[in-house]
């Protein structure tokens, strides 16, 4: 279950089974892409997400364990 999310969350980021050669680097735009720069914002606010929702869930079962 886990390597699956991990292919999910790799393929909607769009990075899964890429592997660079040294013919495929081309010249770099001047100016990156809107796209890209919001693609990096909503992983980077899914992330932080999981990350805080693991935490609380954490600290919610630990007091109510007790």
């Amino acid at each position: 279950m886990r390597l699956l999310a991990l292919e999910l969350i790799l393929s909607l980021l769009d990075v899964r089974g890429h592997i660079p050669r040294f013919d495929d680097f081309r010249p770099a735009p001047v100016a990156p892409a809107p796209a890209g720069t919001v693609r990096a914002l909503a992983a980077a606010i899914a992330v932080f997400a999981v990350l805080s929702l693991a935490i609380w869930a954490t600290v919610w079962f630990a007091t109510h364990l007790f």
